[in-house]
């Protein structure tokens, strides 16, 4: 494996920082022999458990790993100030601890993440793993901004789940029916507010003939209340990060559904036939998305 001396805005930050660490003159040659000397048996080590050290394309391919992993450690562990990096290269074990936290952070993030469970590296997603993977003279090594996207991912299955547990009466949703924790959130709402807080039940349309609606509903000041209630049974700090995810237009979205749940109800009550019904959903489906209604069949 090498390790190339480059230009220190481009490249695998590793790469950057041993650069940085010569052009500084805070790594003598001895160092960044030293430095790579440790990288390279981590890469035989990580060879023989997923690959074949025997074979030079595949040592290679773990060496790309190393570096990758060993970047993101890196970055995590010192906040990409290439002086501490520096200082945390030179400390005996400073290489296999950016390793070690490099891969604890890809294995966190690849829990939810599909083909994790069938994975050659363990935990470890191998398409995440081949994002952070790089060559040490490639021009351009994206590989925490690809950390971060799959971590925000990580962040928002784990919000999901917290709003299956608390708001649903089943805790667990069809993955192909399943878009995401902003309208996990406004079904969760949406049921609360016309069902006296009520866990949500695959039931919406069929309770929702057996009710009157409240016209002091109909607002986004309202439903943003009703929001705050929901969020203010979950942990702070996750109920902190729901609302930064939140699009800027939820309120409206919901309140606009709220307004077509009524229409939906007063053409049920009228004894309008399943497939009537289903044609003014869709209708309504094709012109926005009805953010918190029920993707259910109405029989």
């Amino acid at each position: 494996m090498q390790l190339a001396l480059r230009d220190n805005n481009q490249g695998p930050y590793f790469s950057r920082v041993l650069e940085y660490g010569r052009t500084e003159e805070r790594l003598t040659d001895e160092h960044i022999t030293q430095i790579k000397s440790k990288a390279i048996l981590m890469s035989l080590k990580l060879a023989d458990k997923f690959y074949n050290k025997h074979k030079m394309h595949l040592l290679e391919q773990a060496g790309h790993d190393v570096i990758g992993v060993v970047s993101l450690g890196l970055i995590a562990l010192t906040g990409q100030k290439p002086a501490g990096s520096v200082a945390l290269l030179q400390t005996p074990d400073g290489v296999l601890k950016c390793f070690q936290k490099g891969w604890s952070m890809l294995t966190v993030v690849s829990k939810h993440m599909h083909g994790s469970d069938k994975s050659l590296y363990g935990d470890i997603n191998p398409l995440l793993l081949e994002k952070i993977s790089t060559p040490p003279d490639t021009e351009e090594w994206l590989g925490w901004q690809d950390y971060q996207s799959a971590l925000q991912d990580h962040r928002s299955q784990e919000a999901t789940k917290v709003l299956l547990e608390t708001f649903y009466a089943k805790t667990e949703l069809d993955p192909l029916f399943s878009l995401g924790l902003e309208s996990v959130l406004a079904e969760a709402v949406l049921y609360r507010i016309m069902f006296d807080d009520a866990k949500v039940r695959e039931d919406m349309k069929k309770r929702l003939r057996k009710i009157e609606l409240n016209e002091q509903w109909f607002s986004t000041e309202s439903i943003k209340n009703h929001t705050e209630r929901a969020l203010s049974q979950l942990p702070e700090i996750l109920a902190d990060a729901i609302r930064r995810d939140l699009g800027k237009h939820f309120y409206q979205e919901l309140l606009r559904t709220l307004k077509f749940a009524k229409k939906y109800r007063e053409l049920a009550l009228s004894d309008a036939s399943p497939e009537k019904l289903e044609r003014y959903e869709q209708k309504h489906g094709l012109q926005s998305v009805l953010l918190g209604w029920q993707d259910t069949i109405d029989f």
